[in-house]
């Protein structure tokens, strides 16, 4: 198994975060995995993407130019990154702020509303790890648990009172890919 993914969005949406968290519970699950992130020089606000990829295998270079998946948060992350994607890939965007999604016919397309699930749960920055959630239960290339076992590492003690939070977030964002698929008419 190798998965070579681009995420991107706006600063501050925690695109970057996203990745490491991604990549720290490949690390978990002894996998091998690279984090290559990149934003401008103004980070929150400005755009931010990160390469993840995780493998089974040594990877021979952390740097690649298409993707077998990508997780899109903002209209210009879209219209940068959508042609990307490798045929038969993946493309997850975040529904609320993406007006143009894409038009592809060769890569599976799947929008879910986010931003709008984060504000009902009373947390916006809680958006990353509903996307994330979608992401896993699409393409299951690490555990759910092993995302929360990272982030246990990778958050600060003082914000170890939001895991749960980050917990229901990625069961939600499982729960609205599953729904889209269901809507879809697609079988898992």
């Amino acid at each position: 198994m190798i998965e070579e993914l681009i995420i991107a969005g706006f600063g501050g949406q925690g695109v970057l975060s996203m990745g490491m968290t991604l990549a720290y519970g490949g690390m978990l699950e002894e996998k091998e995995i690279t984090w290559m992130p990149s934003y401008g020089p103004e980070m929150r606000g400005g755009t931010a993407n990160c390469i993840a990829i995780l493998s089974d295998n040594k990877i021979s270079s952390p740097i690649v130019s298409t993707f077998d998946s990508a997780i899109i948060l903002n209209q210009p992350s879209m219209d940068k990154f959508e042609s990307k994607v490798k045929p038969g890939g993946f493309l997850l965007y975040e529904s609320t702020n993406i007006f143009k999604p894409s038009k592809r016919t060769d890569i599976e397309v799947i929008g879910i509303p986010a931003a709008t699930e984060a504000v009902k749960m009373k947390n916006n920055k809680i958006l990353n790890m509903i996307m994330l959630g979608a992401y896993l239960e699409r393409k299951p290339v690490i555990k759910s648990s092993s995302v929360i076992k990272a982030l246990e590492q990778v958050l600060p003690e003082r914000y170890h009172n939001l895991l749960p939070v980050n917990k229901a977030a990625l069961e939600r964002g499982a729960e609205l890919v599953e729904k889209e698929m269901i809507d879809l008419g697609e079988a898992f």
